[in-house]
């Protein structure tokens, strides 16, 4: 089996990676049977957005904080693990949006898009989804769009509904929705596209992120799921997405 190990910048991850590839070698990311990703959540987001063309599955040991998308870290018997894991498929966020200079930019995101207020003032957001208006005012401090994998993260902290893996409908969460009062927000279905208009743009200036990819001074954001890629995630068997999603709302 040839891997190939990637890692953050952390010492511990990087002494990791000096640990397997002394012991398993180590091939480029395009050769690989496996790539094994060595850090947080936030190192497996980007090892899955830098490796989305490639045909190998993402197998992440954790040596970060949270460790959501991890496995346990050990240098030993990491073959066995490997034929014996179990693959997760999840589709991305395509993110379409226009800045207040008409420039148009793009990106993916695996576990959510969030549009944040820029300034001092709550962001107004007018809502549709394919293509009717939903929500002709949100005043708020942001609002998100979140797959299953992502609705443990920021999605959950926002208090919105952590989503079964398997689920074909997205999480749309406000940040500390101001008006209307106590809007907890909804599900969407998954083949969906919702749209983010930005009311007084030049006075309640928004953000928007997807993935850690920020885009300023937005005017509009169109997101969907997309399909067409897949990335594909192995988890140690009896620890996949599906039960850390369960196990996660008994916590």
């Amino acid at each position: 089996m040839k891997l190939a190990f990637l890692s953050n910048a952390a010492p511990v991850a990087t002494q990791a990676e000096a640990e397997l590839v002394a012991r398993y070698g180590n091939v480029d990311p395009a050769e690989a049977d496996v790539i094994v990703a060595l850090g947080g959540d936030g190192f497996m987001l980007r090892t899955l957005h830098g490796t989305q063309d490639l045909s190998a599955p993402v197998y992440g040991m954790n040596r970060g904080t949270v460790g959501f998308l991890m496995n346990e870290y050990s240098c030993d018997d990491l073959l066995e693990r490997l034929a014996a894991a179990e693959e997760e498929v999840v589709n991305p966020l395509a993110m379409r949006t226009m800045d207040d200079s008409g420039t148009v930019h793009e990106a993916l995101a695996i576990n959510e898009v969030s549009l944040l207020r820029a300034g001092p003032q709550a962001a107004k957001l007018k809502i549709s989804v394919d293509g009717r208006v939903r929500l002709d005012e949100l005043v708020c401090d942001g609002c998100l769009l979140a797959t299953p994998a992502g609705s443990t993260a920021y999605n959950y902290s926002a208090h919105g509904p952590i989503l079964p893996i398997g689920a074909d409908v997205l999480a749309l969460t406000p940040i500390a929705a101001f008006r209307p009062r106590r809007w907890r927000g909804a599900l969407i279905p998954k083949a969906a596209t919702v749209r983010f208009d930005v009311l007084e743009a030049a006075k309640r200036p928004v953000m928007a992120d997807a993935d850690s990819v920020q885009f300023n001074d937005i005017a509009w954001v169109e997101i969907r799921s997309e399909p067409d890629i897949r990335h594909r995630i192995l988890f140690d068997p009896g620890h996949g997405l599906e039960e850390r999603v369960i196990s996660e709302q008994f916590t």
